[in-house]
């Protein structure tokens, strides 16, 4: 039923009619939301677990205990509530999506490849490859540093209430609030990893980035400001300082590239084409030098026989 359409027209060269590319994404689109359906409904059955897991590492720096406003160190604490007769199935819903949306990222990831990968060169494939391969573990490794520094964040916005105020968290601001800083947090690493990018397919030189550090570090410490959902000083710093050193770290890479690439151009000038191009050719004709004159136009000896 979801046959490709790429398997119905077998062009060597990969073109497809709009009808035909329409269908394709299509196909891919509806394989993509039948796997987050699927996987959010087994999600549902979890949905309770998922919610602790997001909320054990502030209840056990924050929580309230025994209907206290006040930890055992005297200093404020909050409870988790939840709002409205429908606010618990609402929840349910958003975390079982959530949980959907992330548990199904290679499929839905594959499918976007599939659907791209034939109008790319064989260069411009590894590429993508290399950069969805490298891209996941720092996406996740953003959202486990969100995921991490949220107690800490959570007691210094506590520090601030008033004496004799009850701390109430709603249990689906909260949880937006989670989503929030994890996506803030993973995209912001992908940064680095887009400027390698540029560098391999030659839009970027390591020479250009580094000229750039005063900019990109005051660049990145503003967008850690402005990014921080909670606004801390703390946060702020927790986001900014990785991703400064990964932007050193991409310069690095940048920089062993450029080299690899200029000792392999003067080795082999053809090198940087790709598979499916063919190399420059001179249609300028060289000039003929004067070299010894060929046997056959050598002028006759004396004993040649002129009357024969």
């Amino acid at each position: 039923m979801l046959k490709s359409a790429r398997k119905q027209e077998k062009d060597p060269e990969g073109r497809m009619p709009l009808a035909d590319h329409l269908r394709e994404l299509r196909n891919r689109l509806l394989k993509s939301v039948l796997a987050i359906i699927v996987v959010t409904i087994v999600a549902s059955f979890f949905y309770r677990d998922i919610i602790q897991f997001f909320m054990h590492p502030v209840l056990k720096s924050v929580g309230c205990v025994d209907g206290k406003i006040k930890g055992a160190d005297g200093q404020p604490c909050a409870e988790m509530t939840v709002n409205g007769l429908t606010g618990p199935f609402a929840i349910a819903m958003k975390v079982s999506l959530m949980a959907g949306l992330v548990a199904t990222t290679p499929i839905w990831l594959y499918q976007l490849w599939a659907f791209l990968a034939p109008g790319l060169h064989t260069k411009e494939k590894r590429y993508a490859i290399s950069f969805v391969a490298a891209g996941v573990p720092l996406f996740l490794g953003g959202g486990y540093l969100a995921y991490v520094i949220l107690p800490q964040t959570a007691q210094i916005m506590i520090d601030l209430t008033v004496d004799d105020a009850r701390n109430l968290f709603p249990l689906d601001d909260y949880l937006d609030l989670v989503v929030r800083m994890i996506i803030v947090f993973g995209c912001a690493f992908e940064l680095p990893l887009l400027l390698v990018l540029l560098n391999f397919t030659g839009v970027l030189t390591a020479k250009r980035m580094l000229s750039w550090w005063r900019v990109m570090v005051l660049g990145i410490t503003i967008f850690a400001a402005v990014a921080t959902p909670t606004g801390d000083p703390f946060s702020m710093t927790l986001l900014a300082a990785p991703i400064v050193f990964l932007y050193f770290g991409a310069v690095a890479i940048a920089f062993f590239n450029d080299l690899r690439r200029r000792r392999r151009r003067e080795a082999d000038p053809d090198f940087a084409l790709d598979d499916d191009e063919a190399s420059s050719l001179d249609h300028i004709p060289e000039q003929v030098g004067a070299g010894p004159t060929p046997p056959a136009l050598e002028r006759p000896t004396d004993d040649f026989d002129d009357a024969t």
